[in-house]
């Protein structure tokens, strides 16, 4: 498992400092994403904002996966049977999120790699091949989430039944294919479009629920409840498995690599402001969002004896109703759809990643995108098929659960490299970041060990 030093001509071409070797010397040189790899220019002269106008975009759609229809499962489950309790494991998941994001943005930056080729060009092929199934793992959990909730919200707006709209959300993959031909900018701007109809929606929802700003301002406050109260703690650690998802961290350190910054130390630098600038608002829209589906759900159904609203066709019925506004439900189910299809689109960009990183696969790209989609896909369709409606906010919130246990194979090796003066440079985090970093990498552990404690003991 470790890293085996390339001779210096190959560490100067990636533009890193002579002592910053750290990766094998039969590491494969591919770019990243090659078809968009720093195809986004940059203005050379300006205002410091039109330098943060050309880099916004990466974050926005790292902030997809942040509000996809998993969180939509954990949040109104959450909610409805704890009020305002675990706002504090949302803000909690956030602040992780926004410093393990801007650290998959540092390593993308610094060594020209994606989370999957880094860890492609350290660790031995048997660990690489486990890293990829986990990973594979995690991209099926969330496309399990994201199909079944753009297939309710299909069913909920047009009457599709279940199946048919699960199928109708595996064709992102052409959607994809299409926005990707034109340029990723477009990409980025079709993201960023369906993010605002679903902040719209939600702040409207948010007006007519009225919640108590007291009580919202105290739900932020961490309470010991979340960790001795078993079934508090499966939601919340399905709100951090939501929140913090691994395919995100593999996502960011690609995409941010599509601007055409210097690749220079003076250029890196400046890159890496920015992407975190972008990525740190965006998780704050993110925020607001999560905080919002909870907030509704405690303000509309906790409080008014609703406490077993799980379902989110239940969430649909309820919603108009008990809020006295007519538009409140179909609202619901418009960013409903927003978000799914958003999630869907960037999750098979992931996956593609993913894949492309670890197995360094020699296809076109219209052919790694429809292999990446039907290994993730075909699981999720038989699953919605067997179930059906039953159940599916227990599967939502056991996919979400499942994203959490796999979080710490795409932590640790992230945490690790950016540390890593040999791979970084002097571009590698401080000692304080490194420390607060691993702290939250055994936040996470020590939570999958309780769940998992909790679940064995019954």
């Amino acid at each position: 498992m470790d890293a085996r030093s390339p001779d210096l001509t190959q560490d100067l071409t990636r533009g890193l400092t002579q002592d910053s070797a750290g990766w094998r010397d039969d590491a494969p040189a591919t770019k990243s994403l090659a078809e968009v790899n720093a195809t986004v220019p940059l203005p050379t002269a300006g205002t410091w904002w039109r330098r943060l106008l050309a880099f916004i975009g990466p974050g926005y759609m790292v902030s997809v996966g942040y509000m996809d229809p998993g969180n939509w499962a954990t949040d109104l489950a959450g909610g409805s049977r704890f009020g305002y309790t675990l706002l504090a494991v949302i803000l909690l998941s956030n602040l992780m999120a926004i410093l393990l994001q801007s650290l998959a943005a540092r390593l993308g930056i610094v060594t020209d790699r994606d989370l999957a080729q880094a860890c492609r060009a350290t660790y031995s092929p048997a660990v690489n091949f486990l890293l990829w199934l986990a990973c594979e793992a995690a991209i099926i959990a969330c496309d399990l989430a994201e199909v079944i909730g753009t297939a309710i919200a299909l069913k909920l707006l047009f009457g599709i039944p279940l199946i048919g709209g699960a199928l109708i959300a595996a064709l992102d993959a052409f959607l994809l294919l299409v926005l990707m031909n034109r340029g990723f900018r477009l990409l980025e701007a079709f993201v960023m479009a369906l993010l605002s109809v679903i902040a719209i929606c939600f702040a409207v929802q948010i007006v007519a629920a009225a919640p108590p700003i007291a009580d919202v301002l105290r739900g932020f406050a961490p309470k010991s409840e979340i960790f001795t109260n078993p079934e508090m703690l499966y939601i919340a650690i399905g709100i951090i498995g939501a929140t913090v998802m691994p395919h995100n961290l593999y996502l960011h350190s690609s995409i941010v690599q599509t601007r055409a910054y210097a690749r220079d130390d003076e250029g890196r630098r400046e890159a890496i402001k920015w992407a975190t600038t972008d990525s740190t608002i965006a998780l704050m829209l993110a925020l607001f969002i999560n905080a919002a589906i909870l907030v509704v759900a405690a303000a509309t159904f906790h409080t008014s004896g609703h406490s077993d609203v799980a379902e989110i066709g239940q969430a649909f019925e309820l919603l108009s109703p008990l809020l006295g506004l007519g538009i409140a439900s179909t609202l619901f189910a418009v960013a409903l759809l927003a978000s799914g299809l958003n999630s869907t689109v960037t999750a098979t960009l992931a996956g593609q990643i993913v894949m492309e990183g670890f197995l360094d696969l020699r296809l076109p790209s219209w052919a790694r995108r429809l292999l990446t989609r039907g290994i993730a896909i075909v699981p999720v369709i038989v699953v919605t098929a067997i179930y059906g409606e039953r159940g599916t906010a227990d599967l939502l919130v056991f996919s979400q659960v499942v994203l959490s246990m796999q979080l710490p194979f795409a932590v640790i090796p992230l945490v690790r490299f950016v540390s890593d003066r040999r791979k970084m440079g002097q571009f590698a985090i401080p000692t304080s970041v490194a420390a607060i970093a691993w702290i939250v990498a055994g936040v996470i552990l020590v939570l999958n060990v309780k769940l998992l404690v909790d679940v064995l003991l019954g």
